[in-house]
């Protein structure tokens, strides 16, 4: 309890931090007090309450300095960084050095464990990219920590003389110190799980998938403005890109996998409009009765409004784009040097 004719000439003992965490409670009041207990887990409720339960009396004004140290802390203007240090700290006031010990040598062991797992995961290939551009005792300690398999592929990925080097300096590797391994881990982890290079022409590839799927005027506007900015990266995408009109360049037998996919209403509208030899060309593709089909819905058919058309032919080039990933059909004949 909190004693307010408590002898001010008696010194009081400070309170550890379980101590501090109860008489803060036990002030605010049952209402807010109740909110803030549901954050704790079973173990720290027992702390907290064994602390209240043998709290005391409490002196005013070791209790106001108390509020003003909770208040101090808060309204300081900077970042909340939480680290291992700053995390033992607070064990530090609450349990036995042995205690805090077992603790922070579990956490830490887990949390290293956990990270060279992860890191052994990540492709070798990434791995052996990344480690090339660091020191060979770097590249030593690194392969010392993930899995062996892992470990094993990366070392033959890497160039004879590096494979080497690095061979000779893992038979002699040294136990090091916390920091220096932190340092490696924050970096690998950083590197090639939390921000990981792109594989070659991901980016231009995902564009590409993008741009296929937009209206053609909007597609040729995009690329105008690329092309005027950044030629290459330009040219690099339109080598990616398929439009309606590439379809006559398709291999014979291509369009005859992709045409009998698709419905005879769709086509007949994804060719109105075009031209009499594109119409033809695509007409060649068809069976003999499919054909027969949609030449006779063509010449019965009305106008359509453009936007049906547009989104006729998008769905053609979309299902072709798809069978081509799945790789069931090609996008350029065999003989094609490209």
């Amino acid at each position: 309890m909190i004693d307010a004719t408590y002898d001010m000439d008696r010194v009081y003992r400070p309170l550890l931090g379980p101590e501090k965490v109860a008489a803060l409670l036990l002030v605010m009041g049952k209402p807010l007090a109740s909110k803030l207990l549901g954050h704790f887990d079973a173990a720290e409720l027992k702390i907290i309450t064994r602390s209240a339960a043998e709290l005391g009396s409490v002196p005013i004004d070791v209790l106001e300095e108390l509020v003003e140290e909770f208040a101090g802390d808060f309204s300081k203007e900077m970042e909340l960084r939480g680290t291992a240090d700053q995390a033992e700290g607070l064990l530090a006031g609450a349990l036995p050095p042995d205690q805090v010990a077992d603790i922070m040598s579990d956490v830490l062991g887990n949390s290293n464990k956990s990270i060279w797992e992860k890191i052994s995961l990540v492709p070798p290939q990434q791995i052996a990219e990344h480690l090339l551009a660091q020191h060979p005792q770097v590249i030593a300690l690194s392969l010392s920590k993930v899995d062996a398999g892992c470990a094993a592929e990366v070392m033959a990925l890497l160039p004879r003389q590096v494979r080497n080097e690095t061979m000779r300096r893992l038979l002699s590797l040294r136990i090091l110190s916390d920091p220096p391994i932190r340092l490696i881990e924050v970096r690998l982890h950083d590197d090639l799980i939390v921000n990981p290079p792109r594989p070659a022409g991901a980016t231009a590839n995902k564009m590409a998938d993008i741009i296929n799927k937009m209206a053609p005027e909007h597609m040729q506007e995009m690329l105008a403005a690329l092309e005027a900015d950044r030629p290459e990266d330009a040219e690099v995408l339109r080598s990616k890109l398929f439009s309606f009109d590439d379809l006559v360049k398709l291999p014979q037998k291509t369009r005859q996998v992709l045409f009998e996919k698709v419905p005879s209403e769709r086509i007949v509208l994804a060719l109105l409009g075009t031209e009499e030899e594109f119409c033809a060309n695509v007409l060649s593709s068809l069976t003999a009765r499919a054909r027969r089909l949609v030449e006779n819905e063509m010449s019965s058919f009305g106008d359509a409004p453009q936007k049906e058309v547009t989104a006729a032919r998008r769905a053609i080039v979309a299902m072709l784009l798809e069978m081509a990933e799945r790789g069931e059909v090609e996008l350029r004949a065999a003989s094609d040097d490209d």
